[in-house]
Parts: structure tokens; sequence; C-alpha cells
């Protein structure tokens, strides 16, 4: 990497400066929805492939994804940018620069040794993320063979995520939010043009994972280096700022990633249930995961510099008004999405995965387990807009208390509810332990005196009950009996559910706006 170089005087200017946080939430918005309706692509052509016979990689790919979620996107991030955004405001430019140098060189040195510990014991990993798996020795052992390819995805994109992090910092949203595209595009060639390469084509995806790791973080470097950022990586633990970030991201552990800690335990258990339920969850995961991706986590991406700021400056009711928005914005997109994953799991599965090795079966299961994440898309969505709140306060130890609690209480509907229902029963326990999450979290921030609603919230209640209830008579009367879609021509499946969704889209935001809501009324503050 290169020496610091001081950043140009327009590179100086605060992050976001002039612009909405509607604005922003759109620019990386657009960016997510781009990556995952390539990702949607990509699941289409790996499920055409390899049907639900998948398991084995899906459970290689996730084991490295949930340590990246849970360490950099998760923990690292919300401890980051805070102690980021404070050096920024308080502190001159190289004191900025060495923060980046020495977390960088701390974190990648850690990352190492955790990528090296897990390819030497990659036989055993499998023992403890999909113990299912031993009654098939054969999945079992090529479990392990896979992860030794894709855990190297870690080191990658885990250093990606501190780019992101920065140039998220430094309002520059567009490019994290674009780069997931390039790991879609990795895997979309691997399934069609490597496959033929190996005698087990799994393999491909595998090394498809890998190389998207390392070419997601090349492609963030430039950019980093434009703001003159682009340090040499130092090994200094006991560094003031190293040591913040770090006492911060211990117990960022469990509050910023109890969603992933939840899916991962519902994998764990679908392993010892019918083969085939790791792939029915994945691909109904993927499916919800859709709005989630492009809206709330991009407003979380948002407003968590903002707040940052915000709390470093005092601004008490700012930081509040901020915090309103965007449960606001949330509330808008999540109920509607979430009505839709639940009326038309059946027709949304058959259009986009009935194809190839798929069957009329896996859709169906699918489809339940769709249904059952759908439920709790409103508070998967609310966690990431709600967890802000403590983590710009560079408060972490609530949320570490909250997502402890969680977790017992989704273990315990895991128990509860896998016997009758199955692969759904585990997807139906992560989306209630979520509820339980955001009213803890939420509690919490109206105790400590951070967020207070602001006035309006009825009347902006009542427009969203009219708005999806006309939604969800409409999808009702257009779907039509829920097993037809299963006999349909691909293309009459597509072309009917593209009725329905701009149909719908139509419908609710047309009630919307005649009932009064404006666009003013969600752009946001600057920031």
């Amino acid at each position: 990497m290169t020496q610091p170089q001081d950043p140009t005087p327009a590179e100086q200017k605060p992050a976001g400066k002039g612009l909405g946080l509607l604005r922003s939430s759109s620019i990386v918005s657009l960016m997510t929805l781009l990556s995952r309706v390539l990702g949607l692509i990509r699941d289409v052509v790996v499920a055409q492939y390899f049907g639900a016979r998948a398991d084995a990689f899906f459970v290689a790919f996730k084991i490295p994804n949930f340590f990246r979620r849970l360490f950099a996107e998760g923990a690292f991030s919300v401890a980051f940018v805070p102690v980021l955004s404070e050096y920024r405001r308080l502190r001159p430019l190289e004191e900025v620069q060495l923060l980046i140098a020495r977390t960088s060189g701390v974190l990648g040195t850690a990352l190492l040794a955790v990528t090296l510990l897990a390819l030497l014991f990659a036989d055993y990993l499998p023992w403890i993320f999909a113990p299912g798996f031993r009654s098939d020795p054969e999945k079992f052992a090529l479990t392990a063979d896979l992860l030794r390819i894709t855990f190297p995805y870690l080191l990658f994109i885990s250093l990606t995520a501190f780019a992101s992090s920065v140039l998220n910092s430094y309002g520059r949203f567009a490019v994290p939010a674009f780069t997931p595209v390039l790991l879609n595009l990795c895997m979309i060639f691997a399934t069609l043009v490597m496959t033929d390469w190996f005698e087990e084509p799994l393999f491909a995806l595998a090394w498809g994972v890998c190389l998207a790791g390392l070419v997601q973080l090349v492609f963030q470097l430039p950019f980093v280096a434009r703001l003159g950022l682009l340090v040499r990586p130092q090994y200094q633990p006991k560094d003031e700022g190293v040591k913040r970030i770090g006492s911060l991201m211990v117990p960022a552990l469990f509050g910023v990633s109890v969603s992933q800690i939840n899916l991962l335990l519902d994998t764990l258990l679908a392993s010892f249930l019918e083969s085939g339920s790791v792939s029915w969850l994945y691909y109904s995961d993927r499916l919800n995961n859709l709005p989630l991706g492009v809206f709330a986590i991009a407003i979380g991406v948002v407003i968590l510099p903002a707040l940052s700021g915000r709390h470093a400056a005092d601004e008490k009711d700012s930081f509040s008004r901020t915090l309103d928005w965007a449960v606001r914005m949330v509330f808008l997109i999540a109920l509607p999405a979430a009505l839709a994953l639940v009326l038309l799991a059946t027709p949304l599965m058959s259009t986009i995965f009935f194809h190839g090795e798929v069957t009329a079966y896996d859709v169906g299961m699918m489809s339940l387990s769709l249904q059952a994440y759908g439920s709790g898309l409103l508070a998967f969505m609310m966690i990431k807009v709600l967890a802000p709140g403590y983590y710009a306060r560079q408060d972490t130890k609530t949320p570490v208390k909250i997502g402890i609690q969680a977790m017992v209480v989704n273990m315990v509907l895991n128990l509860i509810l896998v016997f009758p229902f199955a692969h759904a029963g585990l997807a139906l326990a992560t989306s209630l332990s979520a509820y339980f999450n955001v009213y803890m979290l939420y509690r919490g921030l109206r105790k400590q005196g951070v967020y207070q609603p602001q006035a309006g919230w009825w009347s902006f209640a009542g427009k969203l009950a009219l708005a999806n209830g006309a939604l969800a008579a409409l999808m009702w009367w257009l779907m039509g009996p829920a097993q037809s879609w299963l006999e349909w021509s691909p293309s009459l499946r597509a072309g009917w559910m593209a009725l329905i969704v701009v149909s719908g889209i139509a419908l609710y935001f047309s009630l919307l706006i005649a009932a009064g809501l404006r666009l003013r009324h969600l752009r946001g503050e600057v920031f």
C-alpha cells in the first residue's frame, strides 16, 4: 500500500454534506438492488444446475459468510465507524490516517490467523455447523473439502468491509453498495463456465467464492486511495483508537449479529432434517433478504455515520429525529414487502426457482419457509435501524444483553416449533425471536431518552393501514389458486408475476399519495 497522501480540499468535506438521508439511502438502495437482483439470478442459475443437492456447498459458504457478517460487517463496522467519525470531527488528518493504518494492521493479522486455523481444522468445522451431515460420510467429507477453498473468502471480504466502512464514513456510499455485484458475477461465471473443469461441480462454486473475495477487495482500494487513506498497515494493538474499537467490538459481536447467529442455528438443526432442508432454508432466506438488503441495511449504513456525528456534536433532538425518520421508512417498505412474501410465497418461488433440478416438492417446501421468514421481515428490518441508535453512542453493552436474550428465545422456539413444522418451524422461530429483539431495543432507546417518536405517527399509521389493506386484497385477487402456478409455463408465470408487482406498487403508492403522503415527508435531514 502507498504512504499517506493529503486528500484534496473537496475530499476533506464532511461526509454527506448537503445530502438528505433519503437521497443517500436511495443511492445505496439502487446499488444494492442491482446486487440483489444479480444475486437472485445467481441463485436461479445455481438452483437450475444443482437443485436441492447443494447442501454441502451452502454450509461451506455459510461458515465464512457467517463470520464475515458477525465480525467484519457486524461487530467491527459498528465499533469502527463511530470511532472513525469522532476522529474525523475532532482530530487532524494525520491521526485519522494512523487510526486506519493501525486498525487495518491488527484486523488483517487477526483475520490471517483465523483463516489459517480454519484451514488446519477444516475437517472438524462441519461437526459444529452441520452435525447432521455425519449420517452421510460422503456429504460430510465434501463439506470439509469445499470449506478449505471457501474460507479464505473471510480474509478478503473482511478487509473489503473495512474499506467499505472508511468509504461510508466519508459519504462514499455507492462503491461499497455496488461491490457485492462482483461476488454474484463471479459465482454466475463459476456455475456456467467452471463446472466442467471439476469432477465434482460444486468445487467450481467454491473457487468462485474465493475469487470473488479477492476481486471485491482489489476493486475498492483505488477509491480509498482517492481519499488519501490507502495507508500501509501497522500492527499496533496498543494504540488508543485500536483499543477503543476492540473494547466496543467484543460486546457488539452478539448485539449486531444475533439474526445471523439465529440463521446459523437454523442451518445446524436443519442438517438433522430431511435432505434438502438446508437448501430450502437458504433459498427462502435469500428471497427474504432482498427487501432487507435493499432498504433496511441501506438505511442503517447511511444513518450510522450520521448518528455518530450528531452524538459527537451533542445534537440530541436531531439524533432522535434521524432515528424516527429511519423507523418510518422501514414501516413504509417492510409492511408491503412482508405481505408480498407471505401471500405470494408459492407464486414467487415457482416463478424464480421452478426450473432445472428444482421440483414442485422443493417449491412447496421453500414456500413454507419463505412465509415464515416473511412474517418476520418487519422485525429484521427494524433491528437494522434501531441498533445504530446504540452503536452511534458507542454503547455496545446494551445490545449484547438484548442479543443474548433473543438468542435464548430463538433456541427455545426452535426446539418447540421444529417438531410440528420441520424446517419452516426453524424459520418461524427466527422471526418470532426477532420481534422480541426489536421490542427490547425500542424499549431501551425510549428508557434512555434517546428516541422520542415525532408527531404525526397516528396519521402515518392510518395511511399505511389503508394502503396495505388494499394491496393485500389486490394480490389475493390477482394471485388465484397457488397450485395453478406450478402448472403454468415459465413465461406465463413471469408475465403474471410482473403484472402483480407493477399493479401492487402502483396501487400502494397511489393510495398513500391520495391520503396525503408527500415526498417532502420522507426526505430526512441533511447530515
